[in-house]
């Protein structure tokens, strides 16, 4: 049989370069590594739903309504909806001022996010090339920068190395509603709110979502992708190792000794994992090395299945009661310890079932590793703080299955547990994701080339990164932005 493409890893990032690829009239094996599909969390750019017809194919995208609610201190609660005037209403009964200013917050915000969302749409551009492919990138990220026009361009070069605490305290005064937006700006991230660039962060959020809504959707983008005909999946099998002849990829090597002759891979997993890990030692250079084991991926979330009694907590709840909670959390992990006062996530999942993402539970521990004992602190502190931050009486709570940090990095290959697979920060996108020599989804290796979320734009667009991946092979042109 004659060489592959072949493709590790089956979530949308690695599915979208796959059909794009086998679409080129390239066969298409998919290593789905044993990881089970999983909703796609983040906005699926329209250009490439359009491309792969995911709409005809049953893409569904679903969002919470409303996105966020926050317990009050006390009593009552503060709700975030899809609807910026029914968030404004929210909030006047916590605070007038801050009702009068939402409407003016959220055109800003969302205005910045559309510049980066058509700069999402596009492959990063490189500022050291001296082609015309090069040159030509920068004058089209240079026109959409203009585009903004001289207010908005200076309001998103003040923006963006903002800690969100500051963009924050200068529009609203109320504790509860700058604590809910600061935590979809830390969401993932070590920093506390305090942190330079987690304004950024928060427009990064705001991509793909209407005007106020700082939560990504979710979908099922990965598996209508997995359904569709032109690639081969072989979902249990695991790659161990990439073999490579005379400086370029040759075959990948199965768990069970198979090999696959391949003519190219794209390997979804982290450029560690990829580089470091899987292809054969001594093909790499020393800086190049350096660079990957520097990339940060510090994850700080752990996860805990809860059953409820109460069906009334069927709702997002996010504990984050202000700005310098948030900041005493991160604290915490910064120095190697689990917050015993943590920012949780919590969202339903079914009738009675409850996601809790607790954040600020580094992955590195001072002083130990992830044990049981470990773990059932965890659950602990999660079903603690639920039952002080809701209202008397809301029922019985029963831990689940409890992930830590380390069981993350396992189960679905996120390396420190960080899902995005290298951190969201100010050094690490565009062509800096996730290291400047890598963020062309090429590696020195002839033939391998990178397309997970590690590289640009990131988790923001699932299925992006694939798709500049697949193009930088084919040689094609970048999506085209809506």
């Amino acid at each position: 049989m004659s060489a592959a493409t072949v493709v590790i890893g089956a979530g949308a990032d690695e599915l979208v370069a796959a059909h794009l690829v086998a679409r080129a009239g390239h066969r298409v094996v998919v290593l789905a590594q044993g990881i089970a599909p999983r909703p796609t969390v983040g906005w699926i750019p329209p250009a490439l739903a359009r491309a792969l017809e995911l709409d005809r194919h049953g893409l569904r995208v679903a969002t919470d309504d409303p996105w966020a609610v926050a317990p009050l201190a006390g009593g009552g609660r503060l709700e975030l909806w899809q609807s910026a005037e029914r968030s404004a209403a929210s909030i006047a009964r916590v605070s007038p001022r801050d009702a009068a200013r939402w409407p003016a917050f959220c055109d800003r915000m969302a205005r910045l996010a559309r510049f980066l969302e058509s700069v999402y749409q596009a492959p990063p551009p490189d500022p050291t090339g001296t082609g015309a492919g090069a040159i030509t990138e920068l004058a089209r990220l240079a026109w959409r920068a203009r585009r903004l026009g001289r207010a908005s361009l200076t309001d998103l070069l003040r923006v963006l190395p903002m800690p969100v605490a500051d963009l924050l305290d200068d529009w609203f005064e109320n504790d509860a509603l700058k604590g809910l937006l600061a935590a979809s700006a830390v969401a993932g991230l070590r920093h506390g709110p305090r942190a330079a660039g987690t304004a950024f962060a928060l427009l990064d959020r705001q991509v793909g979502n209407r005007p106020g809504v700082f939560r990504p959707p979710r979908s099922n983008a990965a598996q209508v992708l997995g359904t569709l005909p032109g690639i081969e999946l072989a979902g249990d099998a695991r790659a161990v190792r990439i073999a490579v002849r005379a400086g370029r990829v040759a075959a990948v090597v199965l768990a069970d000794g198979t090999e696959i002759a391949a003519e190219h891979v794209l390997s979804g997993l982290d450029p560690r994992r990829t580089l470091l890990e899987l292809v054969e030692p001594g093909w790499l250079d020393p800086d190049t090395i350096r660079a990957v084991r520097s990339i940060r991926a510090r994850g700080v979330v752990a996860e805990i299945e809860v059953n409820a009694a109460d069906p009334g907590l069927a709702m997002p709840l996010v504990v984050a009661p202000s700005l310098d909670y948030l900041e005493r959390a991160a604290d915490a992990a910064k120095y190697g310890a689990v917050s015993p006062e943590p920012l949780l996530v919590v969202r339903p999942v079914a009738a009675a079932r409850l996601a809790v993402e607790l954040q600020y539970a580094p992955y590195s521990l001072a002083g130990g590793r992830w044990d049981e004992r470990r773990r059932d602190g965890l659950a602990h502190t999660a079903i603690d703080l639920l039952r002080r931050s809701l209202p008397a009486g809301a029922g019985a709570f029963e831990v689940g299955a409890v992930r830590t940090p380390l069981d993350l990095e396992t189960e679905r290959g996120w390396p420190e547990a960080q899902a995005a697979h290298a951190e969201l920060a100010l050094d690490q996108v565009l062509w800096m994701r996730p290291t400047p020599a890598l963020a062309r989804y090429r590696t020195p290796i002839h033939g391998l080339y990178l397309c997970g979320p590690a590289l640009h734009p990131g988790p923001a667009a699932p299925g992006a990164a694939g798709a500049h991946a697949a193009r930088a092979l084919l040689g094609a042109t970048a999506l085209r932005p809506r």
